[in-house]
């Protein structure tokens, strides 16, 4: 077997399949566990030896100054082809895009969020995350300060089994509504090429235990960044995308600085009966620069959710 596929010679073995069911919406039942709003120890430091600096040159700059956290989670990504880290929190880190080059810090407009409206006109939203305090940074009134960090995370837990991921939020924001959120990149036995797709899939599961009905609208934003400051080097752009089979989605062109390569993310999720799909293809995260900021797309979904 090579990468997946029969080669001549190759013997054929009966595939085993399990009568058990699984379901990819609920959290396995052996899982790394951690609450959201649970506090990163502080890491010791270490020095490397000389030996071990040259076994890791090749791989990593061991030289550069990095970020130490122990927020960690299952990454996005397949085998070899990149990697997009996650946090228990929420947060997209660490990205490992290209070969020794390591951001660790969260870009933080890259978040999932929430909104609830009831027939009563009871409406609640937060962003899926807990609010880290380098959000207000440097983040003018208009920009992702302004969205609503809400989320408590003491009623929320994050579990962990590779390659997947689960996220449950109990009643947050609406006390009435449960979120789950699964992660999977694909992690395929006996095929490579498969596995080294750079891509990762979520699906969100969520029910209503209350009286009333409920309108949810999920909101994902992506920052046009390659991790780092990479999002203010310039000449990126975004265009939409459309799919026969009803799939909707935003491409962001990366045009990549320090001599690597463009990269282009692909956003996508698929329109049903009973979910519409809709697209802004661009807004400001922070800055004066003419066009919609952060807060007045925020707000629009606020009134029409």
């Amino acid at each position: 077997m090579e990468n997946g596929h029969k080669e001549d010679g190759d013997m054929e073995h009966p595939v085993k399949s399990s009568a058990h069911k699984v379901n990819p919406g609920k959290p396995a039942s052996l899982t790394w566990q951690r609450k959201l709003n649970t506090k990163a120890n502080t890491l010791t430091r270490f020095n490397l030896k000389l030996r071990e600096i040259k076994h890791l040159i090749s791989i990593i700059d061991p030289f550069s100054k990095r970020l130490v956290t122990s927020y960690h989670g299952v990454p996005l990504g397949g085998i070899g082809g990149g990697s997009i880290g996650r946090s228990y929190r929420g947060e997209f880190q660490r990205y490992q895009l290209f070969p020794r080059i390591c951001e660790d810090s969260p870009v933080l407009a890259n978040q999932f969020s929430v909104f609830v409206s009831r027939p009563n006109g009871k409406k609640s939203s937060t962003v899926l995350c807990p609010r880290n305090p380098e959000v207000l940074k440097g983040s003018a009134s208009s920009g992702i300060g302004s969205w609503d960090w809400n989320l408590d995370g003491e009623s929320c837990t994050y579990h962990a089994l590779y390659p997947r991921a689960w996220t449950v939020y109990e009643g947050e924001p609406d006390p009435e509504i449960s979120i789950i959120s699964s992660q999977i990149s694909p992690f395929i036995p006996h095929n490579y090429k498969e596995s080294s797709f750079p891509v990762s899939v979520f699906k969100f599961t969520l029910s209503n235990s209350g009286k009333t009905s409920a309108d949810i609208t999920l909101l994902f934003t992506w920052a046009n960044s390659v991790g780092g400051t990479s999002e203010f080097s310039g000449h990126h752009y975004n265009s939409k995308m459309k799919t026969k089979d009803g799939v909707h989605g935003v491409l962001l062109h990366h045009k990549t600085a320090n001599g690597h390569p463009p990269v282009t993310f692909a956003i996508a999720a698929e329109e049903t009966g009973d979910v519409h799909i809709s697209e802004c293809p661009c807004f400001l995260i922070s800055g004066n620069s003419l066009g919609v900021t952060a807060k007045e797309m925020w707000q629009e979904i606020k009134q029409v959710s």
